[in-house]
């Protein structure tokens, strides 16, 4: 006698649906994967043409000119909108900067050629400095012009053998010694000054009468000439002291210094005349004569 077949266990039957449960929840995760990076791929083109868009859908030109104009509430809270508000505002500023440097470049050029128009002498740089400081020459007898020389000479006698050549602190910057003179080569404003040292020592080999004569109480005086196209010199400065040497005194000492500023014209010439040329003392660092352009 044969016995039926038995059907699947209650075990067995559960384990089968377990299994499909797991197989369909797997097919669902990878499906719903493939959905949502299909998706966040498709939003991700979308932005990046829209991105683009803000800078193409309208012409910038327009946009920046009307910048002021298209402010709005609606507006403010568009992101594409704000990217091309900064945008804007940074052109603008740029644009700004970079005109005002080009004024500024234009009107400086213009002052530039209105000046040369003018006749007024662009600014000296350090290169084209005037300037001139002489110093004494230690061969006195040869350094003052004599008594009544030339018929231009004003008072006293000129000290035409001044030292130049760089010894020691002396210097000419474009400017010319010419005889005893500082020939000016731009019209200006000149500073001039002068130092003249008095010296009077005595010689036991020296004639009674000279010394006497000199030891008198007389007016130590310093003159500042300018030459021009005038027929006599023109005084500028004149300084002056009264010497008062003790009897008993072995030697006796002066100086006048003076300086101011005055305006020279070009061609014009300065010197110094002193009285007294007997006992002048030409010493480099005592005695000098100066002048330097200040405007």
């Amino acid at each position: 006698m044969m016995l039926p077949a038995a059907g699947p266990s209650p075990g067995q039957t559960c384990g089968a649906v377990l299994v499909a449960a797991v197989l369909l929840q797997s097919v669902c995760v990878a499906v719903t994967f493939l959905y949502f990076t299909n998706e966040l791929k498709q939003l991700q083109d979308t932005y990046s043409k829209s991105g683009i868009a803000c800078l193409t859908g309208e012409e910038i030109g327009n946009f920046i000119q009307n910048l002021d104009l298209i402010e709005n509430e609606d507006r403010a809270a568009d992101p594409c909108w704000q990217v091309k508000w900064h945008l804007g505002k940074l052109i603008k500023k740029m644009m700004s900067r970079s005109y005002e440097e080009n004024i500024s470049a234009v009107n400086a050029e213009r002052a530039l050629t209105l000046s040369h128009t003018d006749g007024q002498q662009p600014p000296r740089s350090p290169i084209n400095r005037i300037a001139a400081h002489l110093t004494g020459n230690s061969n006195r007898k040869n350094s003052l012009s004599p008594r009544n020389s030339s018929p231009r000479r004003g008072n006293g006698q000129k000290i035409y053998n001044w030292e130049s050549s760089r010894k020691g602190h002396s210097f000419l910057y474009n400017v010319e010694l010419r005889n005893g003179e500082l020939v000016i080569p731009q019209t200006g404003f000149y500073y001039i000054y002068s130092q003249t040292y008095f010296r009077f020592r005595e010689n036991e080999n020296e004639d009674s009468d000279l010394l006497a004569q000199i030891r008198n109480p007389k007016q130590l005086v310093q003159y500042v000439y300018k030459l021009t196209n005038y027929p006599e010199p023109i005084l500028l400065m004149k300084s002056a002291r009264t010497s008062c040497w003790s009897k008993k005194a072995e030697y006796g000492l002066y100086s006048i210094y003076q300086g101011g500023v005055f305006q020279l014209k070009r061609e014009d010439r300065i010197f110094v005349s002193v009285s007294n040329g007997d006992i002048v003392d030409m010493d480099k660092e005592a005695s000098f004569f100066g002048a330097f352009m200040i405007g």
